[in-house]
């Protein structure tokens, strides 16, 4: 694919991986995350929120459907981030309460709940940036019918908001594995995690499998975390 001169991009901060993807994201793209449980698909998500935050100012929202807040801000600064840092830029929404009043609610209507609480989010923030996580949880709590129609919906809904959204998505152990929904076909973008064993030692390992408008390797890097993500390219 050529490459589009002009287009806005937003920065991943993952060192090595926008050169990868010509600059970084696509402005307003939907990216899903993707990957077995252990991947740092959550952290990841976080930190793009985070450094964009404390490096450029541009705010985003992170909506957890199913840590709760005190827990993932405690796993967020075991990797260096002090939310503090940011919390003008950078808000932290915990739908456990919701979550636990789904008995008093129709379930029928719950999208257009969570979908009330994004939209009046983006009208008092001006969010920039937004990180859904998860993708299989949302699924769950909205009790969807007809994945494909009501996910197309909700894609097409998220596009008309306006912002750059990164949604996790668990996937399967083995194998690369989307459901009915084709998620997988109505995202911009796909970042694939992966653990491999080397030896006596497993390895995370990162991809990107899809991102429109740009021209980018398919390559699996090793990914690692010392002061920050980072590809590693040989």
């Amino acid at each position: 694919m050529a490459k589009e001169e002009g287009l806005s991009r937003v920065k991943t901060y993952v060192k090595g991986l926008d050169d990868v993807l010509e600059g970084g994201v696509p402005k307003k793209s939907i990216v899903l995350i993707a990957g077995s449980p252990g991947t740092m698909k959550s952290s990841l998500g976080f930190y793009i929120l985070y450094h964009n935050a404390l490096n450029e100012g541009k705010k985003g929202v992170f909506i957890s459907l199913e840590e709760n807040r005190d827990s993932l801000l405690k796993g967020m600064e075991g990797l260096g981030m002090d939310w503090k840092k940011v919390s003008k830029n950078m808000s932290i929404l915990d739908i456990g309460l919701i979550r636990n009043q789904m008995s008093e609610l129709n379930r029928k209507g719950w999208m257009d709940v969570f979908k009330m609480y994004i939209r009046n989010l983006r009208l008092n923030l001006k969010n920039e940036f937004l990180v859904i996580d998860s993708l299989p949880v949302l699924n769950t709590m909205a009790d969807l019918q007809n994945p494909r129609k009501d996910l197309f919906q909700f894609f097409e809904w998220l596009q008309d908001l306006e912002v750059t959204t990164f949604i996790i998505h668990e996937m399967p152990v083995e194998g690369l594995h989307f459901s009915k929904g084709g998620e997988g076909f109505l995202s911009d973008g796909i970042f694939h995690m992966e653990l491999r064993r080397v030896e006596n030692k497993v390895n995370l390992y990162m991809s990107v499998m899809k991102m429109r408008k740009t021209d980018h390797m398919r390559d699996y890097f090793p990914l690692i975390y010392e002061d920050g993500f980072e590809i590693v390219r040989g």
